[in-house]
C-alpha cells in the first residue's frame, strides 16, 4: 500500500496546501495524519475541513485536545496557549467535536499511527534521549510505527546499523512536521511509504510561508509564531 502519512500541520493551510499537491502528485492510495492539525497557525478551521476530507485515518496530537477540551493548555508555552485561545474562539461546534473524538492510537495493517509515543500515547512524550526510543519497540507489534510531535523527521531501527528502512527489520519513523517544522529549514514535511517493498522518503517541501506568516499578523497572534516558520524553528 503506497501511503502519504503527515503530522504536525498546525493550522497552517498554505502548507496543508502544498502537502496535499505532494500527495496527489505522488499518486498514493492513502494519507494517514498523525494529529496536531491546530495550534500555533491562524486557519484550524480550514485545516479540519481539509484533514477530513483527504486524510483516511486520523489521531489525536496534544495540541488538538487542547483546543477541543481545554485539557493541558496549562503546559503549553505562552504564544501556543494564545493560538488554542484564538482557535476555540474560531472553531465551529461540529470542528471541535472532531477533534476531541479523535483516537489516540490507531492500526492499520503493518502500521501503528500515534501523535507522540506508543508506550503512553496520552502522555505526549517527547523522543529524544536514545534509551527511550529504543523501548518504544516494546510497544508496539507491527512493522512501522509512525510517530510526529518532535517536529523532526527521523528513522530509527530496531536492529543497530540499519538507517534506512529495508525488509527484515522494524522501524519507528518520525515525519516530521508539515506546517512548523523545527530542523532550521522553512520547507515542510512529508513522508512517502510503500509498505509492501518497503520503501521510505521524507519530501520535503517549499510552500507560502510569507502567505502563512501574514495570517498570523492577521489573526493577531504573538509575532514569535510568525517568526518561527520563517526560521525552522
Amino acid at each position: 500500500m503506497r501511503l502519504a502519512v503527515l503530522s504536525d500541520i498546525h493550522a497552517n493551510l498554505q502548507a496543508l496546501q502544498a502537502a496535499l499537491r505532494v500527495a496527489e502528485q505522488a499518486e498514493i492510495d492513502a494519507i494517514y495524519c498523525l494529529g496536531d492539525i491546530v495550534g500555533y497557525n491562524a486557519d484550524p478551521g480550514p485545516c479540519i475541513d481539509l484533514v477530513r476530507k483527504h486524510c483516511e485515518i486520523v489521531v489525536q496530537g496534544n495540541h488538538d485536545r487542547a483546543v477541543a477540551t481545554g485539557e493541558g493548555v496549562e503546559t503549553l508555552p505562552p504564544n501556543a496557549q494564545a493560538a488554542v485561545s484564538y482557535q476555540r474562539s474560531v472553531l465551529t461546534e461540529a470542528q471541535l467535536s472532531f477533534l476531541k473524538e479523535l483516537p489516540l492510537l490507531e492500526v492499520v495493517g503493518d502500521c501503528t499511527l500515534v501523535h507522540a509515543s506508543p508506550d503512553a500515547p496520552s502522555a505526549w512524550k517527547r523522543l529524544s534521549a536514545y534509551r527511550d526510543i529504543r523501548a518504544q519497540f516494546d510497544h508496539f507489534d507491527t512493522p512501522f510505527c509512525f510517530t510526529g510531535h518532535t517536529h523532526v523527521p527521523a528513522v530509527i531501527a530496531n536492529t543497530l546499523g540499519v538507517f534506512e528502512v529495508r525488509a527484515g527489520h522494524r522501524y519507528l519513523i518520525n515525519v516530521g512536521s508539515v506546517g512548523q517544522p523545527r530542523d532550521h529549514t522553512p520547507k515542510g514535511s512529508i513522508v512517502l511509504f510503500d509498505t509492501e517493498k518497503p520503501y521510505h522518503r521524507c519530501l520535503r517541501f517549499a510552500y507560502d510561508v510569507e502567505g502563512a506568516a501574514e495570517r498570523i499578523k492577521e489573526a493577531g497572534l504573538p509575532e514569535r509564531l510568525a517568526q518561527r516558520i520563517y526560521k525552522g524553528q
